[in-house]
């Protein structure tokens, strides 16, 4: 026969013999001894939001004394103090002293009744009841009558802690707080308040703080902590804030898991000193933290810019014993992405699937995202096409990256088929920025058609061309040479209301470069329209009658005064429109000028071994301009009885433009051929002009003047 365990609350530890002294291997029943009537099998924060290891259980601290007129019904026991009701709190294992009864002793069934086990069980069975039944005062009280007409507060904590019909239980707190008189009422509340935590309500959590405040009944630690983490799941955190911060006008002390939770509270309610302050205390006092929090530091040194601190907090949890979940992965491979880190994404992903996490839908959205702010176009599609693969669905955030990306690297190809999914779609349709981008790279393949249909399907999907829009289009008529259409791309930028910046103005004068002379015209009304500032430098610069001093002078002001940003590109535009229009003392003029402004750094560089010239950021007019000067000054320091190196090098980059087969170095080797100079392109170093002392020296001697080529 098989023994059985049941607690039983008694003032003695004393044994009852065995009935039947003839059996010579008597079955006996273990009892275990415990100074108090009962013990709940869970405590009501059994799901705990915080990240702690299990502390040493406290003995318990009875709420009432057990009413000596009743002992065959002994009241379940209930921990009254902050440690029982705190979210971590363990159950305290049973006592190891016991009584032992024969479970064939007549008296084993009425023990069986009075055990702790079976009181809770029969309190557990009517919470379930108080859950199924309808949420009405009259079906409520019916159910509760069986306690009595004075339920003791132990039973009425019970009740309330296993339930979870919100409704049905906030019924049965007033009907608790009508019929019993606990020693204290905040109990009730602060078990109230975690009933409302499961369902994420809110707004009944605060309901109550405040009808406690209203009534005078002051809240205690367990509340702010039932409080705050409530505000936490439900995605409040000025709210976490709001009360944490009115804690100690109640007195009330926050604790290590308190102020861990608040760390996170902090970072998502934007106050980052606060948090990481708190998180600095959290190392120094070694609080014990949770993912979550862990998670949102991360997240709150990358939105900061810090990604070396994002990378830290990782370092510092794993130093912990702190294994990462999925979560925590995922938010440093966004972190990293922003951070333009692709190579430190895929060593964190690969990590993350060594240790056996299979990547969610956030994993591949994150790693979509950096590898293509990073330009990593195929580890970006791969990803890609792994979600198709898999069934996953894209947001329209993840499609525009895409395209976005395609466009700026003139992955024509891809960028059609991945446009022409988005429309196959039922959930995610092309917005204003996918066909934005989609008309940004036909105009910059110069398919004028392909670019014109976009935009009218644009139209007719209901989005007007925004400013960008048009400033593709704008760049797309003066590639193919359509001026008229610029003009006129230009007048509905202004009908739609749209005021020019100064990007779309750097669009306008770069078309100019590519127009010719007789039609210039238009296109300076355009730009006096959009900039009278540039449109007046544009008027000089055209003026031939204009002195190249006064032309500085204007230059000179407008640079100083534009955003950083297009600087160069202004420059570059200017400085190619003097040398299409062989207006080299001005070409000259605005290099120099952006010598002075810094637009352009290191251009040359000496070493006793070779001069170099370096013309990678420039525009093939700028290059043009500073390959005259440098030949000048070459000149000059032989004149001057300067001994040249043995090399001199001109370094143009090897890369094509990505929407044209030629780059600077193409280009600029057909200009070196036709000015005869002895620099020839080096094999072992791609995008390397070169030349000797001997070969420099003899051309520098022999040359004329050269006129430059129209860039």
């Amino acid at each position: 026969m098989t023994s059985h365990l049941f607690s039983l609350s008694a003032p003695h530890h004393h044994s009852i013999n065995h009935p039947n002294p003839i059996s010579p291997s008597p079955q006996i029943l273990q009892i275990p001894f415990s100074p108090f009537p009962w013990r709940p099998k869970h405590l009501p924060l059994k799901n705990s939001p915080f990240f702690k290891t299990p502390r040493t259980p406290k003995p318990h601290v009875s709420l009432q004394d057990p009413k000596p007129q009743e002992p065959q019904n002994p009241p379940p026991q209930t921990p009254n103090t902050q440690e029982s009701q705190h979210p971590d709190y363990q159950t305290p294992s049973p006592s190891k002293n016991s009584v032992w009864v024969n479970p064939n002793s007549p008296r084993a069934s009425t023990l069986r009744r009075q055990s702790s086990d079976f009181r809770y069980s029969s309190l557990s069975k009517l919470s379930d009841s108080l859950n199924s039944c309808n949420p009405t005062e009259e079906d409520v009280s019916k159910i509760l009558a069986v306690l009595g007409e004075n339920p003791s507060e132990q039973d009425a904590v019970i009740v309330l802690n296993n339930m979870e019909n919100a409704e049905s239980a906030f019924l049965a707190l007033r009907y608790f707080q009508r019929k019993s008189t606990p020693r204290r009422e905040v109990v009730f509340y602060n078990v109230m308040m975690k009933v409302f935590r499961k369902s994420r309500n809110w707004d009944r959590v605060e309901e109550l703080l405040n009808e406690m405040i209203g009534r005078g009944i002051k809240p205690d630690n367990v509340t702010f902590s039932t409080v705050i983490s409530t505000a936490r799941r439900c995605s409040l955190p000025n709210k976490a804030v709001e009360w944490f911060e009115r804690m100690p006008k109640f007195e009330c002390v926050p604790d290590d898991v308190t102020y861990s939770a608040m760390i996170d509270a902090y970072g998502r309610a934007g106050n980052v000193d606060m948090a990481l302050g708190l998180y600095d205390q959290a190392r120094k006092e070694r609080w014990r933290l949770d993912l979550v929090t862990f998670s949102t530091l991360i997240r709150v040194y990358s939105m900061s810019g810090n990604f070396d601190g994002a990378l830290n907090v990782y370092e510092e949890m794993k130093a912990l014993g702190v294994k990462p979940n999925l979560v925590i992965y995922n938010t440093l491979l966004d972190s990293m992405g922003r951070a333009s880190r692709p190579w430190k994404v895929k060593n964190i992903y690969k990590e993350m699937t060594e240790n056996g996490f299979f990547p969610n839908w956030a994993t591949h959205a994150a790693l979509l995202r950096a590898y293509a702010r990073a330009r990593y176009a195929g580890d970006a599609l791969l990803v890609y096409r792994e979600m198709k693969e898999k069934g996953m669905q894209l947001n329209i955030v993840l499609y525009n990256t895409l395209l976005a990306m395609c466009a700026d690297i003139g992955y024509a190809d891809d960028a059609i088929e991945i446009f022409k999914e988005m429309e196959r779609s039922e959930a995610t349709k092309p917005d204003s920025w996918s066909f934005s981008s989609m008309i940004t790279i036909y105009s910059c393949s110069g398919q004028v058609s392909e670019a014109e249909a976009m935009s009218k399907k644009m139209m007719e999907a209901g989005f007007q061309p925004n400013i960008f829009v048009l400033t593709s289009l704008i760049q797309c008529y003066g590639k193919a040479k359509r001026t008229d259409d610029v003009v006129r791309a230009f007048n509905q930028l202004l009908e739609l209301g749209i005021n020019p910046d100064d990007r779309f103005c750097g669009c306008l004068l770069n078309v100019m470069t590519q127009t010719p002379k007789e039609e210039l015209g238009k296109l300076i009304r355009c730009i006096q329209e959009a900039n009278p500032h540039l449109g007046s430098v544009v008027k000089l610069l055209l003026n031939e009658e204009i002195g190249s001093a006064e032309f500085r002078r204007e230059a000179e002001d407008l640079l100083r005064n534009i955003s950083k940003d297009v600087r160069k590109a202004y420059c570059n535009c200017l400085i190619d429109l003097c040398v299409n229009l062989n207006l080299l003392e001005k070409a000259c003029e605005l290099l120099d000028l952006g010598l002075e402004l810094e637009i352009y750094t290191d251009i040359q560089s000496k070493s006793p071994t070779q001069w170099s010239l370096h013309l990678r950021s420039l525009s093939l007019g700028a290059a043009l301009t500073a390959l005259h000067i440098w030949m000048n000054d070459l000149s000059k320091s032989i004149e001057n009885g300067e001994e040249l190196p043995p090399l001199l090098g001109i370094h143009t980059g090897h890369g094509k433009h990505k929407y044209s087969e030629n780059g600077l170095a193409a280009v600029f080797e057909s200009h070196l051929r036709e000015v005869n100079a002895p620099f020839h392109e080096a094999p072992e170093k791609s995008g390397w002009f070169l030349t000797t002392k001997v070969a420099a020296e003899s051309w520098l001697a022999s040359r004329n003047s050269p006129e430059l080529v129209s860039a």
